[in-house]
């Protein structure tokens, strides 16, 4: 079983900043692409940022400038550092990884439960 957990997520106010964190656990052979996605309310999920498991990143251009994935393979982990937080930024952040369970196994995609993060003064 594979779990991914987030943590950091909460209220800030605008042009405040916060740092969300992604860690994998259970039967993982490698992880290969992680990245995080958000869905605002009555709005469809949309890709935030990427990053592959050499470090290639890939960002909306909403967030460009503003946000960062980084990720620690030894951890299984990522994160993304999130400044200038506007309104617009308040959803549901999410994780998503490419995980390969055993060594003779395929990819399986995984999410994350979600993590709230409200931008508001």
């Amino acid at each position: 079983q594979v779990q991914l957990v987030e943590s950091g997520g909460g209220l800030v106010q605008p042009g405040g900043s916060l740092r969300l964190s992604c860690a994998a656990s259970g039967s993982i052979f490698s992880i290969y692409a992680m990245g995080w996605y958000r869905q605002a309310p009555g709005k469809q999920r949309e890709l935030v940022a990427t990053s592959t498991r050499g470090g290639s990143t890939n960002y909306a251009d909403s967030v460009k400038g503003r946000f960062t994935i980084s990720r620690d393979n030894a951890k299984s982990t990522i994160y993304l550092q999130m400044n200038s937080l506007q309104p617009v930024d308040t959803a549901v952040y999410y994780c998503n990884a490419d995980i390969q369970r055993t060594a003779v196994s395929g990819l399986s995609n995984y999410w994350g439960p979600g993590t709230q993060v409200t931008v508001s003064s």
